[in-house]
């Protein structure tokens, strides 16, 4: 109702069923585990952000008590933009399903994905471990890369990575994400009930791996698993490291994971450039 634009239908729904819990969404098994982090202090926040109503924002708060959720937090904007509360908020990630949502907040700077929410979810797997993965460039790196491979192919792109292999990227629109997951990590370290296990998965390969593992101990970020496909499909790599959530650039990379997982689209760099400009 609310997509389709009846917003009066969809209140009076949210009216009717204020004491009846919504069903877990394809996010519930990863915000869990990451709240689990906290056991006993306060490493993560998590905040609701929603174009519903006040009102309608009683059900998700009651909802989240149903389903022992500890968030307290909650702005609901009754069809107003949520994106810009993320400055005070002091986001380290934006998850929607709304793709303008999303792709306001990435061109405000904030580490922004749009949910697939017909995605699989491995988040049951691995009760004690939150595994996240991420495609390298246009996501964790800049797509200066990528501009490369676009506009001049693959040998320009490998020779230009090679020149280059001790000149770190430019950060990324999730790189403060992989930084924040990195210093959790080494919190959760101590904590024998969850652990944080992050892996690079990208299609680059030998000889142009190099400048992302140097861009990486560059930030002083480690990653538990990097996975160098050179182009091959990322979906069945992704079935054996089990993700909790991964996220990349490419919408034909995300349809392969989204099979398997659950999945996040980050609209940056030139490739989706080019989507919007072919759209248009």
């Amino acid at each position: 109702m609310f997509e389709a634009g009846n917003l009066q239908a969809y209140e009076a729904l949210q009216r009717e069923r204020l004491n009846l819990p919504a069903r877990p969404g394809v996010a519930f098994a990863l915000i869990r585990k990451l709240l689990a982090l906290n056991n006993g202090a306060h490493h993560v926040e998590v905040v609701i952000l929603s174009r519903s109503d006040p009102i309608s924002g009683l059900r998700a708060f009651s909802s989240c008590r149903e389903h022992g959720l500890d968030i307290q937090r909650g702005v609901f904007t009754r069809g107003r933009e949520p994106w810009h509360y993320l400055k005070p908020l002091n986001a380290s990630l934006f998850l929607s399903a709304n793709p303008a949502d999303v792709k306001s907040a990435l061109d405000a700077g904030f580490p922004a994905a749009r949910v697939f929410p017909e995605s699989a979810t491995m988040a049951e797997r691995n009760a004690h471990e939150i595994r996240i993965a991420f495609d390298g460039d246009a996501v964790l790196f800049s797509d200066e890369a990528e501009q490369i491979f676009q506009s001049k192919g693959l040998s320009a792109f490998v020779s230009h990575e090679r020149d280059n292999r001790e000149l770190p990227l430019a950060h990324g629109p999730l790189q403060p994400l992989l930084a924040a997951l990195n210093r959790l990590q080494k919190l959760a370290d101590a904590n024998a009930q969850m652990r944080i296990r992050t892996a690079l998965v990208t299609a680059r390969s030998a000889p142009a791996h190099e400048r992302a593992i140097r861009t990486l101990m560059a930030w002083n970020i480690e990653i538990d698993e990097a996975m160098f496909l050179g182009g091959l499909d990322k979906g069945p790599f992704l079935r054996e490291f089990e993700p909790d959530f991964f996220f990349d650039d490419q919408i034909r990379h995300c349809e392969s994971a989204r099979s398997v997982t659950a999945t996040g689209h980050v609209a940056s760099g030139v490739t989706n450039l080019a989507t919007e400009a072919n759209a248009s």
